[in-house]
């Protein structure tokens, strides 16, 4: 599996980091060809189900994940909040988890770490799945946290 970390240090409170980092339809807006769909109703919490369809028409591939951790940072911005992500699908496979820790009061580090492996490419692609992962994750993360 290839492993991807991405950080990024950004003025705002950690509640709004984290209201930003947990929308997924503004996660697949950032990513081509990308749309979530299958969406648990209300707030996000362990249990939520989605599902990144990426593609165009019939050649696109579904990437369905459940939260299986869910704690918001605490009031205030105390304490980190992690949400942890359970990826299930046919064709990609793994974890990613989000954690957002005030640093000083109005600013907070984002710290995305994500396992990944896409079914049927060998290990030895590890590190191309990486980079643009990274890429194309970063670029996700950059525009969630911008200022908008």
């Amino acid at each position: 599996m290839a492993l991807l970390r991405i950080a990024r240090a950004v003025p705002m409170s950690a509640a709004e980091a984290w209201r930003r980092l947990t929308d997924w339809p503004a996660h697949a807006a950032l990513v081509p060809l990308t749309r979530a769909t299958a969406m648990t109703p209300g707030p996000v919490r362990a249990g939520s189900r989605f599902t990144m369809r990426t593609g165009v028409g019939r050649v696109a591939f579904d990437d369905p994940m459940e939260v299986v951790r869910c704690e918001p940072p605490g009031p205030d911005g105390a304490g980190a909040g992690v949400c942890r992500l359970e990826k299930r699908g046919r064709v990609v496979a793994g974890w990613a988890e989000i954690e957002v820790r005030e640093t000083a009061p109005g600013a907070v580090r984002v710290t995305w770490t994500e396992e990944v492996r896409v079914r049927g490419l060998p290990r030895a692609c590890d590190p191309v799945v990486a980079f643009v992962g990274r890429r194309l994750f970063g670029r996700a993360l950059s525009g969630l946290l911008a200022d908008n």
